[in-house]
């Protein structure tokens, strides 16, 4: 059974809570950018290609989709302003869960993701649209949360970085040390692992989001939202006690 991770604060955390914390994440962020590409045939937590498809529609006088690219990228960005906003507002109150306020939203948008998406069917051009926006604030809103936590050390989006420093700590491994007396290369095993084990729950939580939107449709967002849900009861929990107790 899915279990809130402990530690989940900003006094008690540790290298291997972020990681745990980061391949939740990770697995969601993969579930919910599959589903969504069956959903809305658009992956969004992919900003690179996103803003080069701005640039892209500019050249070609595409300025409706131009305009809408540029929608999808802010969304992001409002995405990552939220958790900064709401994790200084939590630490401000000295509240445990700071840093699960964000996931809370998250969950939530992952709820209203799901309705419109039913609604997707009923009124195409309106809530297609306004479905992209969303899901690119929730990779936003979850990439922030996990950044931040770990001080930029863990990305759950971001998996070409990942995949590169996986390829760089590889190449270091793989490397044959040949020249006695000069300081020998040696990969980094620990963040071989990190890379490692965030890249794979990033691609199983894709298969699994692409198997729950085939065969579930948009109440496979359920799962994902209680998750999150349940990696802030602990902390939250807390709060709530030791505000009512104060």
């Amino acid at each position: 059974m899915f279990k809130p991770i402990r530690g989940f604060t900003s006094l008690q955390r540790t290298p291997q809570t972020d990681l745990k914390l980061g391949s939740v994440l990770a697995f969601v962020a993969g579930a919910a950018n599959a589903g969504g590409f069956l959903a809305v045939g658009q992956y969004t937590s992919h900003m690179t290609g996103i803003l080069s498809s701005v640039a892209d529609h500019l050249v070609l006088g595409e300025l409706a989709l131009a305009l809408a690219a540029t929608g999808s990228v802010l969304a992001f960005l409002l995405g990552a302003m939220s958790t900064a906003w709401l994790v200084n507002w939590g630490m401000r109150r000295q509240l445990r869960s700071a840093y699960g306020l964000p996931l809370v939203l998250e969950a939530a948008a992952l709820l209203v993701f799901g309705l419109f998406g039913a609604a997707i069917g009923v009124m195409t051009p309106v809530f297609l649209p306004l479905t992209v926006v969303l899901l690119c604030f929730i990779m936003g809103l979850q990439n922030a949360v996990i950044t931040k936590i770990s001080r930029a050390v863990i990305r759950t989006t971001h998996v070409t970085g990942l995949i590169t420093d996986l390829g760089i700590e590889l190449g270091k491994l793989l490397y044959v040390n040949r020249q006695r007396g000069s300081t020998p290369v040696r990969a980094n095993r620990d963040r071989l692992r990190v890379h490692g084990q965030l890249i794979a729950c990033f691609l199983v939580g894709g298969i699994a989001g692409a198997l729950g939107f085939k065969h579930l449709g948009f109440v496979s967002t359920v799962p994902l939202a209680l998750m999150l849900l349940l990696l802030v009861m602990r902390p939250a929990l807390d709060d709530w006690h030791r505000l009512r107790a104060a």
